[in-house]
């Protein structure tokens, strides 16, 4: 049964405040952050200390996954200048690590890899010294749009399993086993980037489900994983089915190290690019 009241360790309010100045760099730079877009509840704190995770080619998906708050339209078209403005964005501000992604562009013969190699190779040539790391979709499992993003060699490619097996009616257009194929096939193709994913609970998973999904990830090499608590965006979109204690992500985090994963967030407010600068 979904719950409406958010429990107390859930009570995180945004400050405004903190985020006028970044807002103003997007704003000059005409770039977009899914920080804003999915309403992440952790926006101010990233905001605050001149961190977020860029958004490209557009605001629009072409998908109707009932969890996330992306608009779901036709596309607009591709915007050829966005890679060098995300690069003078990198460059303002010093960003030691910095996570670019997109909504998913099934419109698009290559998912969108073009422009994502070429975002990472305009933040190179202005900031040599930054880690990057990638959050793609799907792209339909296409090996050659995977080998274009790999040969732009980001430092880390994530693609984010979001939720278990038996729940993937909410993820509209994904397919579970290709989401892990992407993960093993980006391992594959350049043993130097690692590979990290990520899982929303509080979506009605129960425990063994989960335990097999951690299982599945590192059966396909994926190096890192989030874990951390599903916020319905609005009533309108997929209820939460129970709210996480926190005490229960803490031991979760040790149960996936054990099963060896070499970095694991796992808490209430962890997104799959919070605190990213500590995947190593």
């Amino acid at each position: 049964m979904p719950i409406e009241r958010k429990p107390e360790w859930l009570q995180k309010k945004a400050n405004p405040g903190e985020q006028a100045v970044m807002r103003r760099l997007l704003d000059d730079l005409n770039l977009n952050t899914v920080c804003q877009q999915a309403l992440c509840p952790n926006i101010s704190e990233c905001f605050g200390c001149g961190q977020a995770t860029f958004l490209i080619l557009g605001t629009l998906c072409t998908r109707l996954c009932s969890f996330c708050n992306i608009e779901k339209q036709e596309p607009l078209q591709i915007d050829t200048d966005e890679p060098v403005r995300i690069a003078v964005a990198v460059a303002r501000l010093e960003l030691a690590h910095v996570v670019i992604t997109s909504p998913t562009r099934d419109d698009l013969p290559d998912g969108g890899a073009g422009i994502y190699a070429e975002v990472v190779t305009a933040i190179r040539s202005v900031s040599p010294g930054t880690r990057i790391e990638v959050l793609i979709p799907d792209m339909q499992g296409k090996r050659a749009s995977l080998e274009a993003v790999t040969a732009s060699h980001p430092h880390i490619i994530g693609h984010n399993i979001e939720t278990v097996p038996r729940l993937y009616h909410i993820r509209s257009g994904a397919d579970y086993r290709r989401s892990l194929d992407v993960l093993g096939t980006c391992g594959e193709l350049s043993s130097g980037i690692k590979t990290k994913s990520g899982v929303m609970l509080g979506m009605g998973e129960r425990e063994d489900e989960l335990l097999q999904v951690l299982a599945d990830l590192r059966d396909v090499g994926c190096d890192y994983v989030s874990l951390g608590q599903y916020l319905a965006p609005s009533r309108a979109h997929y209820p939460v089915q129970e709210y996480i204690l926190p005490e229960t992500f803490d031991a979760l985090r040790s149960v996936a190290l054990g099963m060896g994963f070499s970095h694991v967030e796992s808490g209430p407010y962890v997104r799959s690019s919070y605190n990213a600068t500590a995947y190593k």
